[in-house]
């Protein structure tokens, strides 16, 4: 679900394509609008005409342009398999399977009951058992959550967590990562995963989007709390089995009549079938489901709730609740908003290691389109296969009215300017050492050739920078394609800005002087070299003097600084080298718990190496000046007290000194 959300954190991974309508105003603070309390809704928007020149939306036309899109992507991504399901007016248009659930056995994906993990996506399913909650007046929207559980959410700054908040990803938990996937180990119980360690608030609620799969998770649970139910079994009950939806489950492992059904999961459709994934928060991600009971999911919430809502209850779920950013895309409760061609999509993406999937309804129009596929393939090809199908399917069906190029601000080179930086992602692990990897995936800002923003994590559908045009004042679209880009500005400065489909539950914020890796990194790359030089002196200088048959010229406490520095050196460097193979660890979701000792004995012995090599450089540098030693001996004393000082520094910021394995 979260490998390559984590990504994002490092570089911007999310594959886009948005278009929403300017906002020519800029919120004076960071806090959005507050959102409506009222169990009402705004009435649902006329449906747009579609222009001329748009293709019959038939299900022959929708199977042959299908045809000509999904075997080739799967192919050029050697992606194995995928289910596309489109439906209209309370129908299904079409179902197709393409490529295969078993590539050993030649087994085809079947629309109607081949199962794929819809990672993400699944939080539908929670936020619509919440909103049935909601209507039978067990969950209250806006009251303190903790009235609903057993154990405590700390407040932030005196300030509660509320539903409405978890719902939109305003609650301001950072990002945690152990316990969210594992393979072949018996999971917790719901209560129990979340009790174990409750994530850090880092924002103020209600003040900044952080998606959070914890406090989806927390939800679920509440589901549980005020329902008498396992969390479980209430699904089943209250959505599953009333939607006719036989194959899709949230149980792990699977019923045993649903297993032969689920679809083999694959790096590459060329490699091996992987194991089936876990999910610990369940709520968040953990569903199986078919292509066709996915259709009968967004028939429902296309026809005023069907028969899990009430309108007036599905009509709330639908209501844009926060602005983050003026000119991107809003969050609903629960549902994210995608505006394509002027008409607003609602859904939800999802991902787990080895699914990808993307859920789009369009609710004037009713019409709704479900893609998964059960590999990443080559170079995250499946982001791109179901942007691209999502984006395409809306040109070829669902055009603009007007398709002329956007027009750019004579503002744009100015405005520009004041994008230019490094930002950090607001969903973000901020209270543990996985917070080092923000410090090599800061989103960078600059400027292209024509003083244009220049954006490498936002990326067009072929990896090329975008062309960015300014069509509002702070508002960027891409000129070939439907991304788009807003900024929000404060006394004259940019102070936040979000793109596209990630604007509902992620902005980016100004990195604090502290922490940027601007000066960090090549800081970080002066002090790696000086102290790898220093630690390979010794047993160089040591091969160098017995060659030569010489004697170390130092004596009494300047030997043993000498040998003490270099010791501390080779400390550092080893320490550093076992955080690398712990955030290996962390990104490929190995068993998560089973290397808690190596991050213990990091802690541990990373304390005393990054504090004492940085006073025994000193104690060095003290003596070198005092022994009135070379002038070489000196500088190389300065270099390594200020190599220690950066390292040190880099080891407080990131949580490299501290304790717990919690992460």
């Amino acid at each position: 679900m979260w490998k390559h959300s984590l990504k994002l954190g490092l570089a911007g991974l999310l594959a886009l394509a948005a278009a929403v309508p300017a906002f020519t105003q800029q919120s004076p603070s960071l806090v959005p609008e507050p959102a409506p309390k009222a169990a009402t809704a705004e009435a649902a928007p006329a449906t747009p005409p579609v222009p001329a020149g748009a293709a019959a939306l038939t299900k022959t036309d929708v199977d042959a342009w299908l045809d000509g899109y999904m075997p080739y992507a799967l192919e050029r991504g050697d992606i194995a398999g995928a289910v596309v399901v489109v439906v209209k007016d309370g129908q299904v248009l079409t179902q197709r399977g393409f490529g295969y659930a078993d590539v050993a056995a030649r087994k085809p994906v079947d629309p109607e009951t081949t199962l794929f993990r819809p990672g993400s996506t699944s939080k539908l399913f929670t936020w619509t058992a919440v909103m049935q909650q909601v209507e039978a007046g067990k969950i209250d929207l806006d009251t303190d959550v903790n009235r609903y559980l057993d154990f405590t959410i700390p407040p932030y700054q005196g300030k509660p967590v509320t539903m409405r908040q978890i719902m939109t990803h305003t609650a301001g938990f950072e990002e945690i990562i152990k316990g969210l996937l594992a393979f072949d180990k018996p999971l917790k119980s719901l209560g129990d995963t979340l009790k174990e360690r409750i994530p850090e608030r880092i924002y103020a609620p209600g003040s900044t989007p952080a998606y959070s799969n914890y406090a989806t998770a927390l939800a679920g649970y509440v589901v549980e709390r005020v329902s008498g139910m396992k969390f479980d079994d209430y699904v089943e009950r209250n959505i599953f089995q009333r939607l006719g939806m036989a194959h899709t489950s949230f149980r792990q492992p699977l019923p045993a009549s649903l297993k032969p059904l689920m679809s083999q999961g694959y790096e590459l459709g060329s490699g091996k079938a992987q194991r089936y994934e876990l999910i610990g928060l369940a709520p968040a991600g953990a569903a199986a489901a078919s292509g066709a009971d996915m259709a009968r999911f967004m028939i429902a919430h296309l026809n005023d709730g069907g028969p899990l809502l009430q309108p007036a209850t599905e009509r709330l779920m639908q209501t844009a609740q926060n602005r983050s950013v003026p000119g991107v895309n809003q969050m609903a409760l629960g549902f994210y908003e995608h505006w394509v061609n002027g008409r607003r999509a609602l859904g939800h993406g999802g991902d787990t290691v080895y699914f990808h999937t993307d859920l789009k309804i369009f609710p004037a129009e009713k019409l709704g389109v479900y893609v998964s596929v059960n590999s990443p393939g080559k170079e995250g090809a499946a982001g791109a296969v179901r942007s691209a199908l999502i984006d395409q399917f809306a040109d070829r069906y669902l055009p603009a009215a007007n398709k002329a190029p956007p027009v750019e601000l004579p503002t744009a080179k100015e405005h520009a300017k004041l994008l230019v930086g490094n930002w950090s992602n607001s969903r973000r692990v901020e209270s543990s050492f996985a917070s080092i990897v923000y410090l090599l995936g800061e989103m960078k800002v600059g400027l292209d050739a024509d003083g244009r923003p220049l954006i490498a994590g936002a990326p067009a559908l072929g990896g090329a920078p975008r062309k960015w045009i300014e069509v509002a004042p702070f508002v960027w679209q891409d000129a070939y394609g439907h991304e788009r880009l807003a900024a929000q500005v404060v006394d004259g400065k940019v102070v936040r800005w979000s793109f596209g489909m990630i604007s509902p539950f992620m902005v980016f914020d100004r990195t604090p002087w502290y922490a940027t890796g601007a000066w960090l990194l090549p800081a970080l790359a002066f002090a790696l070299g000086v102290v790898l030089l220093t630690a390979i002196s010794w047993p160089a200088g040591w091969i160098a003097r017995r060659r030569y048959g010489a004697a170390l010229a130092l004596e009494g406490t300047a030997r043993r600084a000498y040998r003490l520095v270099r010791g501390f050196a080779w400390l550092v460097l080893l320490v550093l080298v076992g955080w690398m193979v712990v955030i290996t660890m962390v990104e490929n979701f190995d068993s998560h718990g089973s290397f808690d000792w190596l991050i213990l004995l990091l802690q541990v012995a990373g304390t005393i190496g990054f504090v004492g090599l940085l006073g025994l450089a000193g104690w060095n540098l003290w003596l070198a000046f005092k022994g009135k030693r070379s002038w070489f001996a000196k500088l190389w004393g300065v270099l390594l007290v200020l190599g220690a000082f950066v390292l040190l520094w880099v080891a407080l910021v990131f949580k490299l000194i501290s304790f717990g394995t919690g992460f």
